[in-house]
C-alpha cells in the first residue's frame, strides 16, 4: 500500500485517495459524490482522516453458513463505530486524505508545514518530495515534466522495495508496518493524532465483492486477521496506548480493544470449553446448582434472543443468526486461537508471521461435486485439529457421564459432583461443532483427514491420563 501511495502521490498529487481491494467492485457510480461532500465539508470535513465504505458482498451463500459476510457485524458494531469517533479502517472501500497518509495531524491543516519535512522522511526521489511539500502546505504542484509518461523513471524508484530504507514510511509515514493486518493499526494511529473518520452507506451499496466460498479459505482469514490484530493489541499502536497518549477517545478506544482482543479472547473460550470436560469426568462442577443455574441459564438465553432480534430486525433469517453463533465459537476455538499463538511467536521473537492469501474463487454451478455449497470442507491444517480435539472431549465427557462411569464426589456428598449445568455447556458444543461431527464420519475433502483425527484422539487420551493421574 506505500508503494502505491508512494506512486500516486507522484503521478497524480490529488488530495484524496481511494483503496480498494482487487477482489471489491464499484456498484454505485456516485460513491465518490457521497465521499467528497464528507471529506469537504465546510464545518466538520477537515477533521476527516478517511471515508469507509462498509464491506458487503454479491456472491454470499445463502444464510452465510461460514460466517464470513459480516452483516449484523457492520450493521450494528461498525455503524455503532460511526457515532463515535468514527469507524475504524477496513483496508478497502476506502477514501484517505493524503494529508493523513502523510502523517500531518488535523490542526496543522491551515498551519505552514515548509521547513518541517525533509528529505530525509520521503526518500530519495526529488520530485516525489516536491510533490509531498505542495500537498503538505496545500499548493499546486508543478513541473516543467507535464506528461506521466515523463515520470515513468521516477515512478519505477520509488515503487522498489529498498527506497522505503531509512525512511519514514512505515512509521510516521503511509500505512503502519508491524502487523498483517496493518490496516487497523494505520487508521487507530491517524485517530490518535486527533483525526475522525466517518462511515458512508449510501443506497445502492458503494462497493460489493466476493467472500470466501469454502471453510477453509475462511479459516486462513480468519487466523491471518487475528494473529495480525493481536500484534496490534500488544504494540506501541494499540488502543490503550492511543487512549492513554493519544486523542482517541475513551469509548472509541473501548471498541478497538474489543476488534484488537479477537486472539486473546480465544484462550478464555477454550478454557470454558475444556472446563466442563473436566468437571464431568472428575465429577466436580464449576456452575451452581438449582436456582443459581438457571439464574446463568436466564442470563444466556436473554442474550441469544436479543441477538436473534437484532438479526431478524435488518431481514435475516433465523439459519443466518444461527449460522453466525455457531461460526462464532468455531471460529474463535480454532482459527483465532491458532492466530494468537501465532502472534505470541512473533511477539517473543521466536518466529514471524507469514502472509497467507485467502483464496476466494467460488464454485462453478455445473460441478457436480458441489451440491451443498455450505457444505464444511477440512483439510490436514492445525485449525481442524484443534476443533476435532474439543468435539472429542464432548464427546468422550457426555459418553462418561451416559454410561455412569465418573467416580464419586471428592467429599463424598452426591450434592458436590457434576450437574445439569456442565451438561448443557458440553451439549451445546457439539452442537456448535457438529459439521466436524459429521466430517469424522465423511470422505474426500468433506472428512477430516485420518492423520488429524489420530492426533486428535491422541491428544484427548493424554487429557484422561492427566485428569485421571
Amino acid at each position: 500500500m506505500n508503494v502505491l501511495t508512494r506512486v500516486s502521490g507522484l503521478m497524480t498529487n490529488a488530495p484524496f485517495m481511494l483503496n480498494v481491494d482487487c477482489d471489491m467492485v464499484v456498484n454505485n457510480p456516485k460513491i465518490v459524490q457521497h465521499a467528497m461532500c464528507i471529506l469537504m465539508d465546510p464545518k466538520k470535513g477537515k477533521e476527516v482522516a478517511f471515508v469507509q465504505c462498509f464491506q458487503q458482498f454479491y456472491d454470499g451463500i445463502k444464510d452465510d453458513p461460514f460466517g464470513n459476510q459480516w452483516v449484523s457485524a457492520f450493521e450494528y458494531i461498525i455503524r455503532g463505530m460511526a457515532g463515535l469517533q468514527g469507524p475504524y479502517y477496513a483496508g478497502t472501500n476506502t477514501f484517505h486524505r493524503r494529508n493523513a497518509i502523510y502523517g500531518l495531524h488535523p490542526d496543522e491543516m491551515e498551519n505552514e508545514r515548509k521547513g518541517k519535512i525533509s528529505m530525509q522522511q520521503f526518500g530519495s526521489s526529488k520530485e516525489f518530495f516536491k510533490s509531498a511539500t505542495g500537498a503538505l502546505e496545500g499548493s499546486a504542484y508543478s513541473s516543467k515534466q507535464i506528461s506521466p509518461s515523463n515520470f515513468i523513471e521516477e515512478a519505477i524508484q520509488v515503487a522498489d522495495c529498498a527506497y522505503e530504507n531509512d525512511t519514514s514510511w512505515g512509521k510516521q509515514l503511509g500505512w503502519v508496518y508491524g502487523s498483517i493486518s496493518e490496516d487497523v493499526p494505520s487508521g487507530l494511529n491517524m485517530q490518535r493524532k486527533g483525526w475522525r473518520s466517518e462511515g458512508c452507506t449510501p443506497d445502492p451499496i458503494p462497493f460489493t465483492g466476493c467472500a470466501p466460498g469454502s471453510l477453509i479459505p475462511t479459516m486462513i482469514q480468519q487466523k491471518r486477521w487475528t494473529s495480525g490484530l493481536t500484534v496490534v493489541f500488544f504494540s506501541k499502536h494499540s488502543p490503550v496506548m492511543c487512549s492513554l497518549f493519544g486523542k482517541v477517545q475513551f469509548r472509541s478506544g473501548l471498541s478497538y480493544c474489543w476488534l484488537t482482543n479477537w486472539g486473546l479472547r480465544s484462550v478464555f473460550e477454550v478454557i470454558y470449553a475444556v472446563l466442563p470436560v473436566y468437571c464431568i469426568i472428575t465429577n466436580t462442577n464449576f456452575l451452581p446448582k438449582g436456582l443459581g443455574l438457571w439464574i446463568h441459564v436466564a442470563v444466556a438465553v436473554i442474550y441469544y434472543i436479543h441477538t436473534l432480534i437484532e438479526y431478524l430486525a435488518i431481514g435475516l433469517s433465523v439459519q443466518h443468526w444461527w449460522n453466525n453463533q455457531r461460526m462464532s465459537i468455531i471460529r474463535t476455538g480454532t482459527a483465532s486461537l491458532i492466530g494468537f499463538l501465532s502472534a505470541m511467536l512473533k511477539l517473543s521473537g521466536i518466529s514471524d508471521t507469514v502472509f497467507e492469501i485467502t483464496q476466494k474463487e467460488q464454485p462453478t454451478s455445473s460441478s457436480n461435486d458441489e451440491v451443498d455449497p455450505g457444505r464444511f470442507t477440512f483439510d490436514k491444517s492445525p485449525v481442524f485439529v484443534v476443533g476435532t480435539i474439543i468435539l472429542m472431549l464432548q464427546l468422550t465427557a457426555l459418553f462418561i457421564n451416559f454410561m455412569g462411569l465418573q467416580p464419586p464426589p471428592a467429599s463424598g456428598n452426591s450434592g458436590n459432583g457434576s450437574g445439569l449445568g456442565e451438561l448443557i455447556c458440553s451439549t451445546y458444543l457439539v452442537l456448535c461443532y457438529w459439521p466436524f461431527l459429521k466430517g469424522l464420519f465423511a470422505t474426500g475433502k468433506y472428512g477430516i483427514p485420518l492423520s488429524s483425527i489420530f492426533m486428535s484422539a491422541g491428544t484427548v487420551f493424554f487429557f484422561l491420563v492427566c485428569v485421571n493421574l
